[in-house]
Parts: structure tokens; C-alpha cells; sequence
């Protein structure tokens, strides 16, 4: 079985939803997305990676949610976006959030892993669990940016849950991208898994940022790669490989 997956590498309008939101929409209506297919977009996609909360978690009625999830229904596919929301705490959360093609909301993640370096922690409270959904016949792992740089999350996601797929949405810069890509590798090979990182490209008042939206097979392979521009890249994840391969060379078992 052939799943499509679509890579929504987004420049960022800086704390503009409603720019973000038309670019994201411009984008996908150059591309005829597959029904049932999943479409990523970046961490903090409608803002760019603020911490102003009183521009991210703006609008009474979670419109970030209201778009992820009109265009999944819009689309005929599954969507997976960052957003800024408010946890039961009342602090906000940075969150990976999917819906289905009909509307329903199928997994929430929160970043468990905050850019305290940057200042995250001070306004983004932490997730405390790894979580996993089901798509196309596989079990999927969302995380977020930092949490790259913690493979115990990837390897929880994978020996506990059975996660297939791990997926990092990120604000990743360009200073680093080379850590981005070998990290995303090393996730790839060391869980036999299949692994997207969805980044975003252009600049914000802080920063650049390089893109470099790929799709790494269970091998190491990097089998899509967006480069540094604005677009949507579209790739095939093949079910069979990533089981072929963990049957094959099954060192998961090997795990303490």
C-alpha cells in the first residue's frame, strides 16, 4: 500500500493569520491533493514562531483549528498543522494538531520539549505525553521542532505505541540546518521508521530560516527534499518498506 503525503513548506507572514491562512490555501489550490492523503504544514504556521500568546492564541473560536480543519474537509485529506491553544492549566501549548476528511479531529499533541534557549518556556507550557494516530494503514508519531533533539520521544513513540511514521513540524533555522537533516536521519535509521520534517522557509524579525522539508526512508534515504523555497512537495510513504524492513533487520527487539 502507496500513501500520499504533501509537504506545505510555508514562509511565514510574521503574526499574520489571515495572510498565512490565504498563502496556505493559494499553495494547496496549484496542487491536486489525493483523497485520503495527509497534508503537513509547519510548527506556528498561521504566525511564524512568535511569543506574543495575544497574537497566537487570538480568536475566540480557535480559528487556526476552524482552517486546519475546513481545509481537510475541503480537501478530502487529512491535515496535520501547528497551532498555539490554551491547556486545561490555562497556559498555552504548543500544539500539533491532525483532522480528518470529515472534520473530526484525530490526534492532539502537545510539545513536550519547549526552545527554552529561546525563550519558549516562559510562555508555552509542556506537554507531558507522546501520542499516535492512525493513517493510511500506519501508526503516526507528531512531534515538534526541539523534540528532535530528544530521541527518547521518537523511541517511546516507536516501542511503546508502535509508531511506523514520526513526523516533526519545526521553526528550525538556518544557522542549524544541518543538525535538522542529520538529526531527522538518525531518527529514520535508529527506528527503522519512516520520518517527515516539515519546516518552514523565508525570515522573521529573529531569523532565517533554510526549509529543507524532507522525507527520510527506514534506511536514511532522503526520498523528497523541498530545498529552500516556498512550495509543496509530494511524496509516496510504501507501507511494506518500513515492516520489510523491521522484519528483516530487527534490532527494535534488541532494545533495553
Amino acid at each position: 500500500m502507496k500513501s500520499s503525503v504533501y509537504l506545505v513548506q510555508l514562509d511565514c507572514a510574521w503574526e499574520n493569520k489571515r495572510a498565512n491562512f490565504d498563502r496556505v490555501t493559494e499553495l494547496l489550490s496549484e496542487t491536486a491533493v489525493d483523497a485520503g492523503a495527509l497534508v503537513v504544514l509547519p510548527e506556528m504556521f498561521s504566525t511564524g514562531f512568535s511569543k506574543d500568546t495575544d497574537v497566537t492564541n487570538q480568536g475566540a473560536e480557535r480559528e487556526d483549528d476552524a482552517f486546519l480543519r475546513a481545509l481537510a474537509m475541503d480537501k478530502g485529506c487529512f491535515v496535520l498543522g501547528g497551532v498555539i491553544s490554551t491547556g486545561a492549566s490555562g497556559r498555552c501549548q504548543n500544539q500539533a494538531v491532525i483532522y480528518s476528511p470529515s472534520g473530526d479531529e484525530v490526534c492532539r499533541y502537545v510539545k513536550i520539549q519547549p526552545f527554552n534557549l529561546g525563550g519558549e518556556g516562559a510562555v508555552h507550557e509542556a506537554g507531558s505525553a507522546v501520542m499516535t494516530f492512525e493513517w493510511g494503514g500506519l501508526k503516526v508519531a507528531p512531534l515538534i521542532c526541539y523534540d528532535l533533539r530528544f530521541p527518547e520521544l521518537a523511541r517511546e513513540a516507536v516501542l511503546k505505541q508502535g509508531a511506523e511514521v514520526l513526523i516533526y513540524i519545526a521553526s528550525w533555522p538556518s544557522r542549524r540546518y544541518q543538525h535538522w537533516l542529520t538529526l531527522l536521519q538518525a531518527r529514520a535509521i535508529e527506528n527503522l521508521a519512516y520520518v517527515i520534517g516539515v519546516n518552514r522557509c523565508g525570515n522573521d524579525p529573529e531569523l532565517s530560516y533554510s526549509g529543507r522539508s524532507v522525507v527520510v526512508d527506514p534506511h536514511g534515504v532522503i526520498i523528497a527534499d523541498a530545498g529552500a523555497q516556498e512550495q509543496v512537495v509530494h511524496t509516496l510513504i510504501q507501507n511494506q518498506i518500513v515492516r520489510e524492513w523491521r522484519r528483516d533487520f530487527p534490532t527494535l527487539a534488541d532494545a533495553r
